[in-house]
């Protein structure tokens, strides 16, 4: 589909009215609050993300996940420790520090390889919920245990306190106007670390904000084969979003397309700053939210993990 296409437009729109990708320098909190039980969980109009979202405890069984990126859920889920020799984990009031194997195996190798190019350690915020799913806040994907966020903020030289890592705020590398990245917080390291996580095998896409994007096409040298992976997208000016391939053998597990080819540096990129994108009319007709997505439109396997004790 080309950027510029009418589709687009309107899934961009949708994004936007959806809040998009949750904000890593949304607070969390040191002491949170459970949420009430449901009145009716089996209603089929109860709201698929209220139901993951009570889930506190991964699916037993093998590790699969079912569905896609955006329509799916995961059994057998595995928690990235909350701390590790070269990562920690933020804000652990979401409970969003879950992945299948695949995915926590992958954030802690690459955690491993940050510092060899001048990269501290990963500060991971969100994964997904321990049985994926539909999220009550932020995310529209994150879904399968398959995407991770990590904080365009290095590891700082200690062991952060829970409050720390519930109240700070991650690095906005990107300039007031939206056009460009700010030279005053960018750095080599942010382009050597997101040129290191699109050269690993399993990575389909990295998602950036635009104005991160045309700093990594400016300043990427001669390999140039790894930024078709990265690909731009609203907000992720404070961190960068993983998503990992389906592991080989996974059936029910369903992969994006491969990216267009080349490098994106041209006229798809230039689109997401043009005056449309950056400076879109408001309507003065009112928006009427979209319905949420209820178990019906999940792969039926999703029952099964949401109700497996």
């Amino acid at each position: 589909m080309h950027l510029t296409s009418r589709p687009f437009r309107l899934a961009a729109l949708a994004f936007l009215l959806c809040g998009g990708a949750a904000q890593a320098q949304d607070r969390g909190s040191v002491n949170p609050k459970p949420l009430p039980p449901l009145a009716d969980p089996d209603a089929p109009s109860t709201p698929a993300k209220a139901l993951f979202g009570r889930a506190t405890t991964p699916a037993p069984g093998p590790a699969r996940p079912y569905g896609s990126y955006a329509k799916g859920c995961f059994s057998g889920g595995e928690a990235l420790p909350n701390d590790g020799p070269t990562w920690q984990v933020m804000r652990l009031s979401r409970n969003r520090m879950w992945g299948t194997p695949h995915l926590v195996d992958f954030i802690e190798r690459l955690a491993a390889k940050a510092p060899r190019v001048g990269w501290n350690g990963l500060l991971v915020g969100d994964m997904s919920q321990p049985r994926g799913g539909p999220m009550l806040t932020g995310h529209a994907s994150h879904q399968l245990g398959l995407d991770a966020d990590v904080w365009l903020t290095p590891m700082p030289d200690h062991r952060m306190t829970r409050a720390e890592r519930e109240e700070t705020s991650a690095t906005n590398v990107v300039r007031a106007d939206r056009l460009d990245i700010d030279p005053q917080v960018w750095t080599q390291e942010h382009l050597k670390l997101i040129r290191l996580t699109a050269q690993q095998p399993e990575v389909a896409r990295l998602f950036v904000n635009p104005a991160i994007k045309k700093a990594l096409c400016r300043e990427a040298g001669g390999d140039r084969s790894w930024l078709n992976k990265v690909r731009p997208m609203y907000g992720h000016n404070y961190h960068y979003h993983i998503r990992l391939s389906c592991p080989a053998g996974d059936d029910q597990c369903g992969d994006q397309a491969p990216p267009p080819s080349g490098d994106g540096c041209g006229e798809e990129l230039a689109y997401w700053f043009s005056d449309a994108v950056l400076n879109p009319p408001k309507s003065t007709k009112p928006v009427k939210p979209r319905p949420p997505m209820t178990m019906a439109a999940l792969p039926a396997a999703c029952r099964m993990v949401l109700k497996a004790r």
